[in-house]
């Protein structure tokens, strides 16, 4: 059976669809889900699902402790879903390959630091876009500059706020992620 550790910051709503994904997949399962912020909403779904957590902060994350747990768990894959903190080098480096993310634009626009959530969306409506999209791709020092696993496009045109554009990513992420995180599991990339 194949582990994943998540990490999340926020409300979960992508670790929730990867963790109900893989309670019906037999060939990977959650692990763990981490994150740096106690009162982050994705706690609660990992328990509703009996997930195990882990909080911790960012001299944790940064400093060795983070790492010293993923070790413990040995992941075959660890997805960042929703997770604000810049990834450290040193868990890239010992995990190379191993860890992505997804971004809610079509890299290479729309990416780099500050580039998150509705501040993305917010500057696509801002520029009139006529499609926006979802990214998948392995985690870099550098934000968003990892090789691009998978993209999907939606039309955007009849969009009328960024609240709009948003709903339309999350169904994409919904029902693209977890299918793209096991076929990387089977090594279908």
């Amino acid at each position: 059976m194949k582990k994943i550790v998540l990490f999340a910051s926020g409300s979960g709503t992508n670790a929730e669809e990867i963790i109900k994904y893989f309670k019906k997949d037999s060939f990977g399962t959650v692990a763990a889900v981490l994150t740096n912020n106690s009162d982050a909403k994705v706690l609660e779904k990992a328990k509703k699902y009996q997930v195990n957590t882990l909080i911790f902060n960012r001299t944790e994350l940064n400093e060795g402790f983070v790492l010293e747990e993923l070790d413990k768990i040995k992941p075959d894959l660890i997805v960042l879903a929703g997770f604000l903190l810049k990834f450290p080098e040193h868990i890239i480096e010992a995990y190379p390959n191993k860890i992505i993310n997804i971004h809610p634009a079509l890299l290479p626009n729309y990416g780099g630091k500050g580039m998150y959530g509705m501040n993305v969306h917010n500057a696509i409506f801002n520029n009139k876009e006529e499609e926006t999209g979802i990214t998948i791709h392995y985690v870099t020092p550098n934000y968003d500059e990892g090789a691009i696993i998978f993209q999907k496009s939606v039309t955007i045109s009849d969009c009328k706020s960024p609240e709009e554009i948003a709903k339309k990513v999350h169904e994409l992420e919904h029902k693209f992620f977890p299918q793209v995180i096991s076929d990387l599991l089977n090594s279908k990339f």
